[in-house]
């Protein structure tokens, strides 16, 4: 008989070097509910896959669109396992604008927008008023799509006693207090959001305000994270079991643009080397939001297993 799952968490990278050290989005997941279980070999995914004694699911799927994606299809088509009722909570590290989140914060995804299907043309093709892409438009193909809106409302209501015991660290503060917006110099905070993904590690406040406008061209919400794999996931999801209980959950771990008096490129580089700690210093802080969702649903599964309780 196929595991029933009723929960499946989807985290994108584990770099620990098996002494708990290196950036993982994992490793706090499975302290919290895998501990001592054995992993499962999925065929096609490039990492196995937990399951405890309650139903709770997890792996890590791997970083990007197309590496992520295949493996979640790979994963939903085992046997093994039965995905019938589960809920799907994609887990994982992302940037942020600092005019919309700090270091730290948590944020529930509302909509998922892909940023690299379109057209596109280089900015000094266009005139001065003209943002230089355009919608994707027909050949079955879909660039955003709305995560449903009372699980959204449910998982930042179940989640929101979690704040207290979000952190970061002094040298993280001292970082985002270089930034000019009031909430990048504020505490971490659970929120939500459009989470939109690109292939393309895209930096500056150029692209993050070009961003921004192709959320608005397809009617979603504000964009409040930068990230490489939500929406592929989603529709992998959605063809076998829908989006009623898909949620996406990020940390924002970087910004997505430097601070006054630092260019573009000097921040990239600081930033590809984590010399702000804003990874390490708050990955965990998912697991702290998330897993009072998680939990919810474990703990009320006669309630949760026919939808999304109020």
């Amino acid at each position: 008989m196929p595991i029933k799952v009723k929960a499946f968490i989807a985290t994108m990278f584990d770099f620990d070097d098996g002494n708990g050290q290196g950036a993982s989005e994992f490793r706090h997941w499975q302290k919290r509910y895998w501990q001592g279980v054995t992993p499962v070999a999925v065929r096609g995914a490039p990492y196995p896959v937990y399951v405890n004694r309650d139903g709770v699911c997890g792996t890590v799927l791997g970083i990007g669109k197309v590496r992520s994606s295949a493996s979640m299809q790979a994963i939903l088509l085992d046997p093994r396992f039965d995905f019938s009722e589960a809920y799907f909570m994609i887990s994982g590290a992302a940037g942020a604008p600092p005019s919309k989140a700090t270091i730290g914060a948590v944020i529930w995804g509302t909509w998922l927008v892909d940023a690299d299907l379109g057209h596109r043309w280089a900015s000094n093709e266009s005139t001065s008023n003209e943002m230089p892409f355009l919608p994707c438009q027909g050949f079955g193909t879909t660039a955003a799509l709305q995560l449903n809106p009372a699980l959204v409302t449910t998982a930042i209501k179940l989640s929101a006693d979690s704040l207290a015991s979000l952190q970061r660290s002094d040298a993280v503060e001292a970082y985002c207090a270089r930034y000019p917006h009031a909430v990048a110099c504020g505490a971490p905070f659970v929120g939500s959001g459009t989470h939109v993904a690109s292939d393309c590690f895209f930096h500056g406040a150029g692209l993050s305000a070009q961003v921004q406008a192709i959320t608005r061209l397809y009617g979603a919400d504000d964009y409040v994270i930068s990230e490489m794999e939500g929406i592929a996931i989603a529709q992998v999801i959605q063809p076998l079991h829908g989006l009623e209980r898909v949620m996406s959950l990020r940390v924002v771990a970087n910004f997505d643009q430097p601070p006054p008096g630092e260019t573009t490129v000097q921040h990239l580089a600081t930033a590809l080397a984590h010399t702000t700690d804003g990874l390490t210093d708050s990955i965990d802080n998912l697991e702290k939001v998330g897993g009072r969702v998680v939990d919810a649903i474990v703990a009320d599964w006669e309630s949760w297993r026919y939808g999304v309780l109020a």
